[in-house]
């Protein structure tokens, strides 16, 4: 015999839920995280952070496309395919990823280097990996949710900005515009992402789902800040 269905919760209660579970999991509460805005971090450490990172930034467009071929609704599309366009830019040397590679040459790494990935760490690419492939097993509306660890980016980047005007004069403010063009951007995905969800989720069932598949971001995000405590792979070894 099963139990009674269980009813879903309001939009307040199911938002309350996930911004609860996300906020406590979210990887500012990271060691390497504090270290960074404590201003504790070595040039190689915050170097290692920016290369690493983009490895994750450039799986970022294509987990959007993939959310954007799971909808049927030209409208959601419309507006989610804003997100490529943040990211990939319009035309060569715009949008975010140009952003971050300018970030990288700020912090003393070669470009080129960094745009092909040579020394991204192996659990980190894992770690990546899994995000894409967590979009590609999920629902729409799971999907989506996964995307929702960006409620909690505006903040954060308005932190990171300060933190490094701080505590790492040696960058260039000019370099930190991707953290910048994220406080406004972030703010409007995330509320766009929320809405869909609370939406979609029509179920206790469907949101129990949504509740998963953030939680599974976060862990994906601790992971790769927890594979760059650890020393790096001798050169042979990387990809």
């Amino acid at each position: 015999m099963t139990g009674p269905v269980r009813q879903p919760l309001s939009s307040a209660d199911f938002v309350a839920w996930l911004s609860g579970e996300g906020e406590k999991r979210y990887h500012d509460h990271h060691p390497f995280h504090v270290r960074m805005h404590e201003g504790k971090l070595t040039r190689e450490e915050l170097q290692s952070w920016v290369q690493n990172r983009y490895y994750y930034q450039s799986r970022v467009p294509i987990k959007d496309a993939i959310i954007l071929s799971k909808s049927e609704d030209p409208a959601f599309r419309r507006m989610w395919i804003q997100r490529i366009h943040d990211h990939d830019g319009d035309r060569e040397g715009e949008g975010g990823l140009a952003l971050w590679l300018r970030l990288a040459e700020g912090v003393g790494l070669d470009r080129e280097e960094t745009a092909r990935f040579t020394q991204v760490r192996p659990g980190v690419r894992f770690a990546c990996d899994a995000y894409v492939q967590l979009v590609q097993k999920a629902s729409l509306v799971e999907a989506v949710a996964s995307s929702l660890t960006e409620s909690f980016a505006p903040d954060l980047m308005s932190r990171r900005i300060a933190a490094w005007e701080t505590h790492y004069p040696w960058v260039k403010s000019e370099v930190l515009e991707y953290f910048r063009s994220r406080v406004t951007k972030a703010r409007r995905d995330s509320q766009q992402a929320i809405d869909f969800v609370c939406r979609g989720a029509t179920t206790y069932e469907l949101q129990e789902k949504c509740v998963a598949a953030l939680v599974k971001k976060t862990e994906i995000l601790w992971h790769l800040l927890d594979c760059l405590l650890m020393p790096p792979p001798p050169a042979g070894l990387r990809p």
